[in-house]
């Protein structure tokens, strides 16, 4: 029955880290097909593992700016998507969040019979819009027409049931935004720093140099550290950002220089060997819908340190295989490095429980996970 099931997903954008449990899925079914305005190419290891069709292009209008939030905005999709959907004629739709693709494929539905589940990665003030009434209005007519919806965190479930007032037993969350950590591994990394000034224990940060990251905030409690007279650990930032310069000079001007390296931008086939490299990796973001660098970090056996604002910090146990934080307070976070820095043993063993959770976590899993949200529909239709 699964290989004559037709599935397909409509992905504004397929990312890097969206292809692990689509390359599975489509394993389990084979008739699947992805749909994007928005295609990176391959990440090193699923090479044609799916199909992909891309339609036109992805155009993102701002509306306004924020240093805490995500920037509100609106994006125009190209309504040929409609042609492949015709074509395959698909029993089941997976659509991304409540997209012009969405409100296409939800118009349809009468005449083409298909069932669609929207896919809500994560719930965060900037991509909720609780004070949209405009927006609330739109989202609540689509929810009373949509089969269901999947999302990473229990979070989302809320925003879902009680703003948008969808029914709970049509909500079904999982990790499905996971990774297994090869397509970190697929270009070789050799590093030309003196890795022996940089001292232990090292933290590490990976993604964009922007403020809503909250790194202003990380550089904070490393003040916070130097008037303790406490020195010895390194912070790598990794990634780039339209606040790079301003935090380098940041960086200088409280004498952290030392303890805060800089190394820009990095190959998303490089990271993997940023992570073995790595002691305790650190999110101080001030709004993230998911986080993916939280189960790529746990996949590689790190603790972590989560802002409690990411959709992941779901999947840190506070005092298990790390401690979520307000990154607001910067005296905290300052006390949890100082933790590890103090009982370097704990970074081992909170690094096993990271494992131990992502083992529960896989692409292969999440694909299972999913399927069981396929079969459910495709049995009561």
């Amino acid at each position: 029955m699964l290989n004559d099931l037709q599935v397909a997903w409509l992905l504004k954008k397929v990312a890097y880290f969206w292809q692990p449990v689509l390359s599975e899925f489509t394993r389990l079914v084979p008739q699947t097909t992805v749909l994007t305005a928005n295609w990176p190419g391959f990440a090193g290891g699923y090479e044609q593992s799916f199909r992909v069709d891309v339609i036109g292009q992805q155009r993102l209008i701002v509306l306004g700016r924020s240093q805490t939030s995500y920037a509100p905005t609106l994006m125009y999709l190209s309504p040929k998507v409609v042609i492949p959907l015709l074509r395959q004629r698909p029993q089941i739709l997976f659509t991304d969040g409540f997209s012009l693709w969405t409100l296409l494929v939800l118009w349809l539905k009468p005449w083409l019979k298909w069932r669609v589940v929207i896919i809500y990665d994560g719930s965060a003030p900037g991509v909720d819009h609780r004070q949209s009434r405009w927006r609330l209005s739109i989202r609540r007519l689509i929810t009373r027409y949509t089969d269901a919806f999947i999302s990473n965190s229990s979070v989302s479930k809320d925003y879902l049931t009680q703003c948008l007032k969808a029914q709970e037993q049509t909500i079904f969350t999982t990790p499905y935004l996971v990774t297994d950590g090869k397509s970190l591994l697929t270009v070789s990394q050799s590093f030309d720093w003196d890795l022996s000034s940089w001292q232990r224990p090292l933290f590490l940060y990976v993604g964009q140099i922007i403020p809503r990251k909250g790194l202003r905030e990380l550089i904070n409690a490393c003040s916070v550290l130097q008037a303790q007279r406490i020195h010895h650990y390194c912070v790598l930032m990794v990634g780039d950002g339209e606040q790079r310069q301003e935090l380098e000079a940041l960086t200088q001007s409280n004498g952290l220089s030392s303890q805060i390296q800089w190394l820009g931008a990095v190959e998303y086939g490089r990271l993997g060997a940023y992570l073995q490299l790595a002691d305790v990796f650190v999110l101080p973001t001030l709004e993230d819908v998911w986080g993916m660098v939280i189960p790529e970090a746990m996949t590689f056996g790190k603790p972590i340190l989560c802002s409690q604002y990411a959709g992941a910090a779901e999947l840190v146990i506070n005092g298990s295989n790390g401690y979520c934080f307000d990154p607001h307070q910067p005296e905290r976070l300052a006390a949890l490095m100082q933790r590890f820095i103090d009982r370097p043993h704990l970074i081992a063993e909170m690094g096993e429980q990271s494992k131990a959770i992502m083992s529960r976590h896989t692409p292969k899993k999440a694909a299972q996970a999913l399927l069981k949200v396929v079969m459910s529909l495709d049995s009561s239709s």
